[in-house]
């Protein structure tokens, strides 16, 4: 099949910014699942902001604003904007949903139109996502996907773990504020040994053993999440996938959640971490996994038959499929 991917994102990014900390998900996601398709044998056409036009591995990468080609493609797929599809010409017509959209936000973001003259079909992150997207916003046809981690994270070899340590690694307004207050006044107070690494931010509360881990490539996101003996993720009503739980799941790191947005979803409470009620209990299970080495252990292991079970060559013969 000849499928073009389209994406106005402004940030200029290609296959290389893979382990750069510049992109979010939905353009990982993109760049993965064009380097799998190609593997599948299909021929793939990237059009998004990047400065130079080049090729790789057969891959065309474009810039979107001067895209001029008369190719009817066979797949056309839309990170997000519905009006991306007034580059091209294609049979059938994708958009993969990364947001949650009211009605009247769809209007104003000037959504509407694009979506009666082409009809897409939309993909969904997950079950939270389908229940927060009006079924009118995916009368014409929709499906559930799922992401994975890049090879990086599967390719990684496991080590010791830190006994003393925390993490979190999604970014700062994903609730992080919520999870220091949840630290501060429960945690800390228990066991003031702890030590909890966060997503850089202004605020000094190193007296409380929070610091600010390293952002910088994945090379050393990695290396701040091998040695967390907990990965901590309150969840936040946006967060319709939640990579960064995925890939503290491919790297054997139980977590704890409150399960707010899509972290229900991501995490198998009692098996792969837990799912708290509330901030109270968020706490409790957090000092478990750090006092109780059995529990700790038992879903360690847990994780450790999951990992390598879920990569991008899986995750692209679903999504062809659901094409």
């Amino acid at each position: 099949m000849n499928i073009c991917f389209l994406d106005n994102n402004p940030i200029s990014y290609d296959q290389t910014h893979l382990e750069s900390n510049t992109i979010r998900g939905a353009e990982k996601s993109l760049i993965n699942l064009a380097l799998e398709f190609e593997k599948l044998g299909h021929k793939i056409t990237v059009l998004n902001n990047i400065e130079t036009n080049k090729t790789y591995r057969n891959i065309r990468w474009i810039n979107i604003n001067y895209y001029n080609e008369n190719i009817n493609f066979d797949v056309a797929i839309t990170n997000n904007d519905l009006n991306n599809f007034d580059k091209i010409k294609s049979h059938k017509k994708i958009a993969i949903s990364h947001s949650i959209q009211s009605i009247e936000k769809f209007i104003r973001k000037k959504q509407l139109i694009a979506y009666l003259k082409y009809r897409p079909k939309i993909f969904l992150l997950g079950n939270y996502h389908k229940k927060k997207r009006s079924y009118l916003l995916r009368m014409f046809g929709s499906d559930i996907i799922s992401w994975s981690v890049d090879n990086i994270f599967i390719n990684t070899k496991l080590q010791n773990v830190d006994p003393y340590k925390a993490i979190f690694t999604s970014y700062v307004d994903r609730n992080l504020d919520l999870l220091i207050s949840i630290w501060i006044n429960y945690i800390f107070q228990k066991n003031n040994k702890l030590k909890l690494y966060v997503t850089p931010n202004n605020k000094d509360n190193t007296k409380f053993n929070i610091y600010n881990r390293n952002f910088g490539t994945q090379k050393e996101l990695i290396n701040d999440l091998i040695t967390s003996k907990v990965f901590l993720v309150p969840g936040h009503k946006a967060e319709l996938f939640c990579i960064a739980a995925e890939e503290a799941r491919e790297l054997c790191i139980p977590t704890v959640t409150l399960g707010i947005g899509s972290l229900s979803e991501r995490i198998i409470h009692n098996k792969t971490g837990f799912i708290a009620k509330d901030e109270n209990e968020f706490s409790n299970y957090t000092l478990e996994l750090f006092s109780d080495i059995n529990i700790w252990n038992e879903i360690r292991n847990n994780l450790l038959s999951m990992r390598n079970k879920k990569n991008w060559k899986i995750i692209a013969e679903d999504i062809y499929k659901k094409i």
